[in-house]
């Protein structure tokens, strides 16, 4: 399978950032980032001069290619239907200051909005019951929808700065919700501004697409690809190389879409969307920067449009019926009878290796692998604190009942080990039934432990290898302690009406207790951070939290909610030293906000100076008054200078301002962790309307109280 159309466009290509737009209804074009804040726009079908706007401009090294000036550096663009009275496709360009809605028909800004949070990911389309389509961009821990007029219909914030976007019907209840891969190596799944769920990775979400129905596809910052039919994973594969783009697409016409993926060596592969199978691949001589579709030939067919970093682009049309469901050419073949060749071989030792063993059982059972019937792989978990020699960590012991040993065990794990994987393999000499196995996990999420381990008898040359599968519970890095005077400031009140049997049970589930516990009044010590957290629960239902950590008391309500299936649940709240802390983060922001706005002006004033001072200069050198020239000149120097050095102060008082409102973000976000449901949604609508108004003493009792009457 080749290309049916390649084109060579002079101009680089940003990764992540190319669409196909329709911006006059018919015509598709080719329309993707490129260097120096600009947009190129690749439409070979209407070669008609367009005039020049201060925006738009025609390319002067290919004829086919306008330019939009967006005059700073370009973070991700989309194309797509936004108003209802437009002509065609609206273009959207997103930077980490403002969002640009433009209409490239008729050479005009739709709408021009500053964006605080900036936008690292833009989606354009339908979300649940809001009627009008929305450009939804996701930037610093928040997301933001705005309509064909620039007005603001949604916000919501996240977990940490949005990396990739997707809308589609995910529940499968007719409308859309919006899926959204953040640095916090989550996917969170939003009904509108409610996480309906919540799907953890290993690293950071870099790209989200959706296949059909509730499937989807997604890339991490890893190399991993994968796919999702909802909360459950199909498969992954993980490469060496990093994932640029990935795309659906029915490359082999066989009525299903797979998985498309451009990679940084410049593969392109396209893999079954229900096991992950090769089907297709073909390479470019750079890296991959986006995959996109689009009738680029007009010829009714959808073409899979590919390209380069360098500006290499490839057209593939999917396979005619002569070719359906099979791509692969003669050298796939090949591979495969090298595969199934490898494969008899391996059966063909196996075998021999039973054939031996058989002799072995009748001459001795020793050396050969026989191992006593009654033999089977035991696992216990266990928390040990810090000593001089070793971390606190989870202890997994693997032992044997017999006299047996242990010659080797591999674990598999996501997001504990590097690699995801871990081997021990202990010296001839320390040779026993038990392996001891330290693990840290880094987050309190759950994990499934994949173990196989080699078992046989000390003189064994040959092992059995047993399989097992242990979950290390949620909350593993926790001891329990006895009640200590230092006890936490923060803390979490709530009334449920469950019985109190119900508590206990979520609480032997989701911590590794040395003995079960029968009461809900236990107090925990942190093995991560070292601090004290107490969890009690009164006769009349109410239940209190003390911790000063907030993100691990917005994580035992989750965790508490979902157990008992609590769709909405509201809590008083206070952390004395967080909030402390965000009252002096929100007096920083005004200050910086104050600082931006003076170094905004003071640079405003030194280019009129600039300009006057240049005019007078060249004024001099035509009248021959070299003296003044010279010194124009040199006070031009000085003024240039001052204005790189005003540059350097203003570009990091804007990137302590961003780091700041990150925190501030992140703040609501935890606010809204601590409820659940309607009480969630009105505590984060709450918080963002107080800090519009600047009322943060409202901010602060609706943080505590869920409400800001006091």
């Amino acid at each position: 399978m080749v290309p049916i159309f390649t084109l060579k466009l002079n101009h680089k290509i940003n990764p992540r950032m190319v669409a196909v737009g329709k911006f006059d209804g018919v015509h598709p074009c080719l329309t993707a980032a490129t260097q120096a804040g600009k947009v190129f726009i690749h439409n070979p079908h209407d070669r008609g001069q367009r005039p020049a706007t201060h925006r738009l401009s025609q390319s002067t090294q290919d004829s086919d290619i306008s330019l939009l000036n967006i005059n700073q550096a370009v973070t991700c663009l989309t194309a797509g239907t936004l108003g209802p009275n437009t002509t065609g496709d609206t273009l959207l360009v997103g930077s980490q200051t403002n969002l640009l809605a433009y209409d490239v028909h008729d050479n005009t800004d739709v709408f021009y909005r500053d964006v605080t949070d900036g936008a690292n990911a833009i989606v354009l389309g339908k979300l649940g019951d809001i009627s009008s389509p929305l450009a939804i961009i996701g930037g610093n821990c928040a997301l933001q929808g705005f309509d064909y007029e620039g007005n603001d219909h949604f916000w919501t914030v996240t977990g940490d700065n949005v990396r990739s976007l997707v809308l589609f019907d995910f529940t499968r209840d007719g409308k859309n919700e919006l899926l959204v891969g953040s640095e916090d190596f989550d996917i969170r799944v939003f009904k509108e501004d409610q996480i309906v769920s919540e799907l953890n990775e290993n690293e950071t979400v870099t790209s989200l697409c959706h296949m059909h129905g509730s499937r989807f596809g997604y890339a991490l910052a890893n190399g991993t690809v994968g796919v999702y039919d909802r909360t459950a994973r199909y498969w992954r594969i993980k490469s060496k190389n990093h994932a640029m783009s990935i795309h659906a697409f029915d490359l082999n016409a066989d009525g299903v879409v797979e998985l498309i993926t451009g990679w940084s060596n410049g593969k392109i592969d396209a893999r079954s969307d229900r096991t992950g199978e090769v089907i297709f691949k073909d390479n470019f001589s750079s890296s991959v920067a986006g995959v996109v579709e689009g009738d680029y030939r007009l010829d009714g067919q959808v073409q899979l449009i590919c390209t380069s970093i360098e500006g290499e682009v490839r057209g593939y049309l999917p396979a005619s019926k002569a070719l359906k469901g099979n791509l692969m050419d003669s050298n796939a073949e090949q591979d495969r009878i090298r595969e199934l060749s490898q494969r008899r071989q391996n059966l063909l030792l196996e075998l021999r290796n039973y054939e031996e063993n058989a002799k072995g059982v009748s001459q001795t059972n020793s050396g050969m692998g026989v191992i006593p019937a009654n033999t089977q792989l035991q696992t216990t978990l266990s928390v040990r604190a810090a000593t001089e020699a070793q971390k606190a960590h989870v202890e997994l012991s693997i032992s044997t009942p017999n006299e047996t040993i242990i010659r080797a065990v591999l674990i598999f794990a996501e997001g504990i080990f590097e690699g995801e994987s871990h081997v021990v393999h202990p010296s001839v000499q320390n040779l026993s039934g038990c392996v001891r196995v330290p693990i840290i996990p880094p987050k309190d999420i759950p994990v499934d432990l994949h173990i196989k381990a080699f078992v046989g008898g000390r003189t064994s040359t040959q092992f059995h290898v047993f399989e097992i599968t242990r979950q290390l519970p949620r909350f593993s890095m926790y001891e329990v302690t006895e009640d200590s005077p230092a006890a936490p400031a923060g803390t979490v009140s709530f009334s449920i009406n469950e019985r109190p049997q119900r508590v206990v049970m979520w609480l032997n589930q989701n911590f590794l207790l040395p003995e079960v516990v029968e009461s809900p009044n236990v107090t925990f010590h942190s093995l991560r951070g070292g601090g004290l957290m107490s969890f009690h629960m009164a006769s009349n239902g109410q239940i209190t939290l003390t911790t000063d950590d907030i993100d691990l008391a917005g994580d035992l309500v989750q965790s508490l909610a979902s157990f008992l299936a609590m769709e909405d649940l509201s809590v008083e709240a206070d952390f004395p030293s967080y909030f402390e802390e965000l009252r002096t983060t929100l007096t920083e922001v005004d200050e910086f906000h104050s600082v931006h706005q003076k170094l905004t002006a003071d640079m405003a004033d030194h280019s009129n100076y600039i300009r006057n001072m240049l005019v007078q200069a060249e004024d001099a050198r035509l009248m021959a008054d070299m003296k003044t020239m010279k010194k124009r000149y040199r006070e031009l120097f000085d003024l240039n200078r001052d204005l790189i050095n005003e540059y350097t102060i203003r570009s990091n008082n804007h990137n302590a301002l961003l780091a700041r409102l990150k925190s501030v973000n992140q703040a609501i976000q935890r606010a809204g962790r601590l409820r659940v449901g309607k009480p969630k949604n009105q505590v984060i609508a709450a918080c963002r309307d107080a800090i519009k108004s600047n009322n943060i003493n409202a901010l602060f009792r609706i943080m505590r109280a869920g409400t800001a009457s006091s």
